[in-house]
């Protein structure tokens, strides 16, 4: 258990970052992160990294995708963890 639960502090810190990496580069007109590489970042459990990366940064909130992305991905897991702690009793 302690295992995925490094794994999704890892995936949230790496999104995070890369959402704050992509905003730098935004104003720089610098090379962006793609964007697919974004939502499979979240999708893979570092939703909490891309929720807090687009408040904090105002980065991607007015993307539509983002946001449904970041929605499917938190049910995602929710439903995941739900069955998973409804199966190990």
């Amino acid at each position: 258990m302690s295992a995925v639960l490094a794994a999704y502090g890892a995936l949230t810190l790496a999104t995070f970052a890369l959402y704050g990496w992509d905003k730098l580069q935004a104003r720089r007109a610098g090379r962006r992160v793609p964007e697919r590489t974004l939502h499979l970042l979240a999708l893979a459990g570092g939703f909490l990294g891309a929720w807090v990366g687009m408040r904090l940064f105002r980065h991607k909130t007015q993307k539509r995708g983002f946001a449904v992305v970041l929605a499917m991905a938190v049910l995602l897991h929710a439903a995941f963890w739900g069955w998973w702690l409804r199966a190990e009793r």
